[in-house]
């Protein structure tokens, strides 16, 4: 795999972590402040921005390298604690 797509598969998954602790802080926010407009505006601004900045052909290369780095990864197993 070339060097050029892990480094967008994880610029992806930086970008994804990003957007992700955004709006679980701006939904804990939310539920503090009831529903403060400003913080909800500030989010919709940069969501605004990265859509109007990013081109879609450059999101979708994003998203197939961040597909492509997940399968890669080895299967994460989950075992039951002992009975």
């Amino acid at each position: 795999m070339s060097a050029t797509l892990l480094i967008l598969a994880d610029e992806a998954e930086n970008k994804a972590i990003f957007m992700e602790n955004n709006l679980n802080q701006n939904q804990a926010n939310q539920s503090e402040t009831n529903n403060n407009p400003g913080q909800e505006q500030e989010y919709r601004a940069a969501a605004s921005k990265f859509i109007n900045e990013t081109s879609l052909d450059k999101m979708h290369e994003i998203a197939e390298a961040a597909r492509i780095k997940k399968m890669m990864e080895p299967p994460k197993w989950v075992m039951p604690e002992d009975l």
